[in-house]
């Protein structure tokens, strides 16, 4: 049942300024660890396999907690349940930024991955302030901006670590963060719940988030399934049994965390299934990318240190930056599918041109940031596509999920690229053989060029 409690109020640019700024706060945040591995191995004495551990936690917990976020968000209003997340958010940050140890700053971690649940929180009030035109526009510019916070959490978290300590790299976008968050709380207006009679579906909220948990912890264990493949198969088992009840308990419960029937419309999961595809061969590029620059083969690599790799790969990350503001503007002129489908042809023709041609950097420089720029905009479009394709009502349940499968998509892609690489380098090489990166390119690409297939079913039963 959806309860109107008041007609919304109209917001101008300040208040999704202070969206913005938060997404460039949690961005930046979000952003500190991956080139600051090394150094905390080093201060926190902890081994490479505890280093990849804390890079995945964050990922793991935003995961699970992005549909948990958007559908409360639904329920009871955005900016009342995105205010209690970034209050979760800010604690993680503090607890990271005194942690002397690693078990303190896994929590930390743990508390900051709830950051990514204020992406949906933050597309559920802008469709309820701007009309339909702006808020197409105003979910691209958060979506760039917090890709553009981690390109400066990625650039600065290493200056900063080195010249103040490790402390204040996660400081500082933590103070981001409130301030953000008080300004949010002061220009933006409260939007009435959506469905505040609805009862909460903890079932479903717990068997989606133990779905996602083994999911996630069997794409990180898919890489050495040679050395276990028992715990791999109870893995699978497990995540059946799951699905299974998952999709009885939400058939039966009277206000179903995701609506199965709406769900199962062509322009839905079909939408699902191309933000999946298109993650994969992102994070492939992403991946294969940094790890060609550092290669020294014969014939192939450039021998690449950390600073000139983060040279090489700023283009692609401006790039992504920018294609937030630039999807939600080209899908206000064009149409969503229409720029999903130009962003998977750039992409697979930019794939499988780097499998076969990489032989300067700037081939790597251009391909990284053609695929930034094409995969970005189509993620874009597709949140558009998904939140203006069902009721205000669902908007965050249904965004959440997008978020979702983008995470799983780029944790999927990235063991594959691992997979790949490890399976091509041979005994007593350090660098992988360069069939191994055309294989992963040409992979990526392949994955990329298979859901444009799916474009045409993005039109078929959705709300209009």
């Amino acid at each position: 049942m959806t309860t109107t409690l008041a007609s919304p109020v109209r917001v101008g640019k300040a208040a999704v300024a202070a969206l913005g700024l938060l997404a460039a706060a949690t961005g930046a945040l979000e952003s500190v660890v991956t080139p600051t591995l090394p150094l905390l191995q080093r201060e926190l004495s902890i081994s490479p396999a505890h280093g990849a551990l804390l890079s995945i936690t964050m990922l793991i917990t935003g995961a699970l907690v992005t549909p948990v976020a958007g559908n409360l968000g639904d329920r009871h209003g955005g900016k009342r349940v995105m205010l209690r997340l970034m209050a979760v958010v800010s604690a993680g940050g503090l607890i990271s930024s005194l942690a002397p140890n690693l078990p303190l700053l896994l929590l930390g971690q743990v508390l900051e991955g709830a950051m990514v649940g204020a992406m949906p929180l933050s597309f559920i009030l802008v469709r309820k302030h701007l009309p339909a035109g702006e808020s197409q526009v105003a979910i691209g510019v958060v979506s760039g901006l917090f890709v553009g916070g981690g390109m400066l959490g990625t650039l600065m978290a290493g200056p900063i670590a080195e010249q103040l300590s490790r402390h204040w790299m996660f400081a500082l976008p933590t103070l981001a963060i409130v301030v953000a968050t008080l300004l949010v709380h002061r220009v933006m207006p409260d939007d009435p719940p959506d469905r505040s009679d609805a009862r909460i579906d903890w079932p479903g909220l717990a068997l989606l988030s133990g779905i996602l948990l083994t999911l996630m912890s069997g794409l990180a264990m898919a890489p050495d399934a040679g050395s276990q493949p028992l715990a791999l198969g109870a893995l699978i088992l497990l995540l059946a049994v799951l699905v299974a009840g998952w999709i009885s308990v939400e058939r039966r419960s009277p206000s179903p965390m995701v609506d199965l029937h709406r769900l199962a419309k062509p322009g839905m999961w079909s939408s699902y299934v191309i933000t999946f595809a298109v993650c994969v061969g992102t994070a492939v590029s992403m991946y294969l990318v940094p790890q060609l620059f550092a290669a020294s083969g014969d014939g192939y690599g450039f021998g690449a240190g950390s600073t000139d790799i983060g040279q090489y790969l700023l283009p692609g990350t401006v790039a992504g930056a920018i294609s937030g503001p630039l999807g939600g503007l080209a899908a206000r002129r064009f149409g969503s599918t229409a720029v999903v489908a130009a962003g998977i042809g750039v992409m697979t023709a930019t794939l499988l041109a780097l499998a076969f041609v990489h032989t300067e950097v700037w081939h790597l420089v251009v391909g990284k940031a053609l695929v930034a720029l094409a995969g970005g905009v189509c993620i874009t479009a597709m949140v558009v596509r998904t939140a203006t394709s069902v009721d205000h009502a669902d908007t965050g349940t249904a965004t959440g999920l997008v978020l979702v499968t983008r995470v799983i998509g780029f944790a999927a892609g990235v063991q594959v690229s691992g997979a790949v690489l490890t399976a091509g380098t041979r005994p007593g090489i350090h660098d992988p053989a360069e069939s191994a990166f055309a294989t992963g390119f040409v992979i990526a690409g392949a994955v990329t060029a298979l859901s444009m297939l799916l474009v045409p079913a993005m039109s078929k039963g959705v709300k209009k």
